[in-house]
Parts: structure tokens; C-alpha cells; sequence
């Protein structure tokens, strides 16, 4: 991961114009149009919010699937894109994004939840987060990012085979959806859409090295309107300014 943010960041400073310090007042107020993957949601409003005060901007920040997802990736109205970085490369390869302005701007770590009232188990150290695994009667966590990052921690616990017949692999909506309505015991995802969610309990971050965080970069689009300022927004994301906004949402602001 270090590797493939490094890698990002090369370029992205001068490719967006991106300097220290946060965005300028503009002549004219814009109205951007985010959409933004799953994991990302909270953290982006939370900055959203406040590039919008301070920029006189309007913020749209949309978390559309399928086709309609789709129509304003090609078509608009859609300005930035929020995405992990596999989705994110294929993007730039279908030119639907300017390249140099990929830029990697959060971390968001995984968690375990169960429904609202339950026990809630041991998971403060890696084996007693394995033990917990074990003794559960079902287990749920979705695709994608961190379902790809959970079932790796499942994997180097040597786990995969033992928990597959107790293990349910959601799909749309956040895995506490779910859990809500009692589909499973535990509940695991990324931590920062797990957190307070009504008809479930957090636990804690998972523990060590099972707890491999999910990067969210951000790029502006080839159909954007508002191409400066959108690159203002950009550079607010990554500016020291973002880091505490985004860890009121649970995540880490992505090291250069």
C-alpha cells in the first residue's frame, strides 16, 4: 500500500496545483458534483462541508451503483471520483479521469460490530479476534475493498476453510444493514461506516496485522464543468487542514 501511495504522489502536487494552505475564495461560487465510493461517504461530507463554508462552493456528494453510476461517469454532471485504487485505475484507462490528478487522500481501517444489546466479544489482541471467529455462529462481510482486505486476514489465520459454511458475503448496502436484521452474529467492515449505526454495537478496530485499511484516492473527472474548482477541492483533501475533519469520521488522512 506504502508503495502504491508513493507511487501516486509524485506527480499529483504540480498535476492539480496543489500548494499548503486551503482554497482561495472564488470569484464566482461553483456547484461540484462528487460521487463517491461506499467506504469514503462520511469523510468526504465531512469535507465537503467544509470546503463549502469556506469556498462559498455548493458540495454534492452522490453514491450512485450501476447504471446510473455509469451515466455520470460517462455523461455527467459529475466532477470528482472517489474510488479505491483497482476501480480508480480502470477509469483512468478508459480516460473517464485526468490521470495526473489521482491523489490518494484517506485511510480507513476495519472493524467489528454486533446487533444492538448482544455480547460483545474479545477482539483487543489477534488471537482472541481468532478465537472470536471461531466461536461465532455466522459471520458477514461484503466485497470489495474490505471484504477482499477481511477475507486476507481470514486467510493468513489460517481460517478459510473452517469458517466458509458460517460466513455470508453481503451485497449493496453497509454490512450493518444487515446485522441489523439479524442475517448474522458479527458484523465485519470498515470501521468508519460501522460506527454508530442504529441496531448495532461497535466493538473495535480489528487488531494487528488483520487490520488492513482500505485507501481511498480521489480524481477529478474528464466531464467536469468546473475543472478549477474542483482542483481547489482536491487540494483542500489532502491540505493539513482535512487530517482532523477526516479522523472525526474514523480514518487516517493518506501519507504522501
Amino acid at each position: 500500500m506504502s508503495k502504491w501511495l508513493g507511487a501516486m504522489a509524485a506527480g499529483v502536487l504540480a498535476a492539480v496545483g496543489i500548494g499548503a494552505g486551503a482554497a482561495q475564495q472564488p470569484a464566482q461560487a461553483a456547484e461540484l458534483i462528487i460521487l463517491t465510493n461506499q467506504g469514503a461517504v462520511p469523510g468526504v461530507r465531512e469535507l465537503g462541508n467544509a470546503f463549502s463554508a469556506q469556498s462559498g462552493h455548493k458540495i454534492t456528494v452522490l453514491q450512485e451503483t450501476g447504471a446510473a453510476l455509469e451515466r455520470r461517469i460517462n455523461e455527467g454532471p459529475a466532477d470528482l471520483v472517489t474510488l479505491n485504487p483497482g476501480p480508480m485505475d480502470e477509469l483512468v484507462k478508459k480516460g473517464r479521469v485526468v490521470p495526473a490528478t489521482v491523489t490518494p487522500f484517506v485511510l480507513a481501517g476495519l472493524g467489528l460490530s454486533v446487533r444492538a444489546g448482544a455480547p460483545k466479544p474479545d477482539i483487543s489482541t489477534v488471537e482472541a479476534y481468532k478465537a472470536t471467529l471461531i466461536a461465532a455462529k455466522s459471520i458477514g462481510y461484503s466485497y470489495g475493498c474490505s471484504g477482499t482486505h477481511i477475507a486476507e486476514g481470514i486467510e493468513k489465520l489460517g481460517l478459510t476453510e473452517q469458517l466458509k459454511a458460517k460466513t455470508i458475503r453481503t451485497t449493496g448496502g453497509p454490512v450493518t444493514d444487515y446485522l441489523a436484521k439479524g442475517d448474522f452474529e458479527i458484523g465485519i467492515q470498515q470501521t468508519n461506516i460501522m460506527v454508530g449505526v442504529a441496531g448495532t454495537d461497535f466493538v473495535a478496530s480489528l487488531p494487528g496485522f488483520v487490520n488492513i485499511p482500505c485507501p481511498s484516492s480521489v480524481a477529478l473527472m474528464t466531464v467536469s464543468k468546473e475543472p478549477e474548482a474542483a482542483r481547489a477541492m482536491i487540494k483542500f483533501m489532502i491540505s493539513p487542514e482535512a487530517a482532523p475533519l477526516l479522523r472525526k469520521t474514523h480514518v487516517e488522512p493518506a501519507k504522501p
